[in-house]
């Protein structure tokens, strides 16, 4: 409003006064027709009242015609009347003049002096000033908060509020791990009808934990809680509140359940709980460690003295086994909710979600895609469905088919083809015994997985062949026959090698890592030695969900215990060795006629197989009940060095 008042009066002296040189303004004052002045301390403003004579050019046209003696007519009259006498009102700039003073009290003029405008020394002095500075401390603070974190807000929460709106997910949406859903909807039902539960005495969990191995869908969970639970839903990541400072984790816990009280009920999601909610350590000295404060204080928050209600703390994490003790207790997450990978239906059911909007082609079998890729999690299934969708654009087809999802499940599980990789003659010959072995031993094994596809086509980064075994049925017990039946058919390859060209090479060096990398765990971990018994001599490093690489165990037994460990591991790959060349050796024959017809072709599928063995197409499935133990199937044999996950 200030400046607004400023520009007007401005406005109105700059078209009202005229400006004239100062030189002017002291002929008027010489002719005495400066009326008034007003002296400021930049400029001068004031009247001139001209006197009432002519202008010096009617003076002069006067002159010429009574010279001429013509008749000027009607208008010489008034072109001889005297100029205008309206007043002028001046402004002129000010000049070092020490005279002008005394010049003005000679002509008799009217003057004053003014003091500069009070809006116009108030802007300039300090609304200006102190404006320019404003604006400077803004833009220093936008320019360090783009670089890291804003000066004043290193303690607020990172926690973003997530409408309803926003999510656009559902429990129509999540499929596949039916009993998680359950649960969560209970927590959703109470905080919708929060009177009925309340009447029988129940109470909300406070906090529930989500379980599971990556990909199999808790973050989507959490936005289907978020859908569906019509109550404001705090979301965020638990490194949101790890900082360099000290105290700035723990100032977030305060800050974010502070918001959340606010709007209680409510639900805050913190996913990858485990990076604040590591196990704690005793330090020695003054250590001070800012995930263990942060941790303290979501432990205070959650149940500590002072009441939490309406608070609905959602976490999800794949590494439960690092976890506090003290967060998992009930009281702070008294719920844990295990979020596995999907049985055969749950992937059929996920390939369907994933499959709306998707033009799929009559012939298109989900269930048998779903029986294709045991193992696979949700982020599996739809990145197998994306990768179907860009192969048929790619052969610019308007439906998806059945041999555009086949194609993509084996993209995702030895890698896409690599024909541009030219092999010689005698390499190739041996890539395809070396499948070929691989293939019949897996033939000629009472317990293992059909065969489903033969290739000698590179794929990935280093396999220059693969055999596809898939099975008919999802299998969560193996009998120690199957596991040595395992062990021999990833042997078939070095032995088919051996029994034709009397020679071996590099390739089966991912055979050799994971066979070795599956018997030491029949010896040390599931007890299926004589020798060594049943002692449990090794665990894993990486917990439960997060396996690493074959072998990956940390030894727990005596020296003397591991050389009998390693001798019994011997013992059962020679043992397997043998078998699988007892076994290329009989059906020689078979392996010639196979091996020929698959470096004519490059790829055979199950039918041509088993056509070439002289068997009818098709296998009888079975069923293996029981209790789920912690090895899964194998999804591919690879004859090279393969460094996909699945292949183990």
């Amino acid at each position: 409003m200030l400046l607004l008042l400023w520009l007007w009066q401005s406005a109105i002296v700059q078209y009202s006064y005229k400006t004239i040189p100062y030189s002017e303004f002291k002929e008027y004052l010489a002719k005495h027709e400066v009326a008034e002045v007003v002296i400021k301390e930049t400029v001068i403003e004031g009247k001139i009242q001209p006197k009432a004579v002519a202008s010096p050019a009617r003076k002069a046209k006067a002159k010429a015609s009574r010279a001429t003696n013509a008749p000027s007519g009607p208008s010489s009259t008034a072109q001889a009347a005297p100029a205008s006498s309206k007043p002028l009102l001046f402004r002129t700039n000010r000049v070092k003049d020490p005279k002008l003073v005394d010049e003005l009290e000679a002509a008799g003029v009217k003057f004053s002096g003014e003091p500069p405008s009070f809006f116009s020394e108030f802007l300039l002095s300090w609304i200006v000033p102190l404006g320019i500075m404003v604006l400077l401390w803004m833009f220093i603070s936008r320019r360090l908060g783009s670089a890291g974190e804003s000066i004043l807000s290193f303690g607020k929460s990172k926690a973003r509020l997530v409408a309803e709106k926003e999510t656009g997910i559902s429990f129509r949406d999540v499929a596949g791990c039916e009993e998680a859903k359950y649960e969560l909807q209970e927590v959703v039902d109470f905080l919708k009808h929060p009177g009925r539960h309340r009447s029988i005495g129940a109470s909300i969990p406070k906090g529930v934990l989500l379980i599971g191995p990556p990909g199999t869908g808790k973050t989507l969970l959490a936005k289907a809680v978020a859908g569906e639970a019509h109550v404001p839903f705090f979301s965020l990541s638990g490194s949101d509140f790890v900082e360099m400072f000290v105290g700035v984790g723990a100032a977030r816990v305060r800050d974010l359940f502070q918001q959340a009280k606010a709007k209680a009920p409510c639900i805050v999601f913190i996913d990858e709980l485990d990076a604040i909610g590591r196990q704690r350590g005793v330090h020695v000295g003054a250590v001070n460690d800012e995930r263990e404060q942060t941790l303290n204080q979501l432990l205070v928050e959650m149940d500590g003295f002072s009441a939490n209600a309406g608070v609905i703390v959602l976490a999800a994490t794949n590494r439960p086994d690092v976890l506090d003790r003290a967060i998992l207790r009930p009281g702070r997450f008294d719920r844990q909710v295990v979020v596995d990978a999907p049985d055969i239906d749950g992937r059929e059911a996920i390939l369907k979600v994933h499959a709306r909007g998707k033009p799929l082609d009559n012939e298109v079998d989900l269930r048998r895609i779903a029986q294709a890729t045991p193992g696979f999690s949700g982020a599996d299934l739809a990145n197998a469905l994306n990768e179907a969708a860009l192969l048929a654009a790619r052969r610019h087809a308007t439906m998806i088919g059945q041999q555009d999802l086949e194609e993509a499940v084996e993209k995702v599980v030895a890698g896409p083809e690599r024909r541009s990789r030219r092999l010689k003659e005698e390499e190739k010959r041996r890539v395809a015994y070396h499948e070929t072995g691989h293939a019949l031993v897996a033939a000629y094994s009472e317990h293992a997985d059909p065969i489903h596809k033969i290739s000698i086509i590179p794929r990935g980064r280093a396999a220059l062949g693969y055999t596809l075994q898939l099975p008919t049925d999802d299998q969560f017990l193996m009998t120690r026959s199957q596991l040595l039946e395992r062990i021999r058919g990833m042997l078939g390859g070095r032995a088919a090698e051996e029994v034709i060209f009397h020679e071996v090479t590099t390739g089966a060096e991912n055979d050799l890592e994971h066979a070795t990398a599956l018997a030491r765990q029949m010896v040390c971990v599931f007890g299926m030695s004589d020798t060594v018994g049943l002692a449990r001599c090794a665990h894993r490093q990486n917990g439960i969900f997060m396996p690493g690489a074959d072998g990956a165990f940390q030894r727990d037994c005596s020296e003397q215990t591991a050389q009998e460990v390693d001798q019994e591991v011997k013992r059962i790959l020679d043992e397997a060795y043998r078998e699988a060349k007892e076994i290329l050796t009989g059906h020689r024959d078979q392996l010639e006629l196979v091996a020929r017809e698959l470096l004519q072709k490059e790829t055979l599928d199950a039918p041509a197989f088993e056509r070439l063995l002289g068997r009818p197409p098709g296998r009888k499935e079975r069923e293996v009940p029981g209790r789920p133990v912690e090895l899964a199937p194998p999804a591919l044999a690879l004859g090279e060095r393969s460094q996909n996950g699945h292949a183990e």
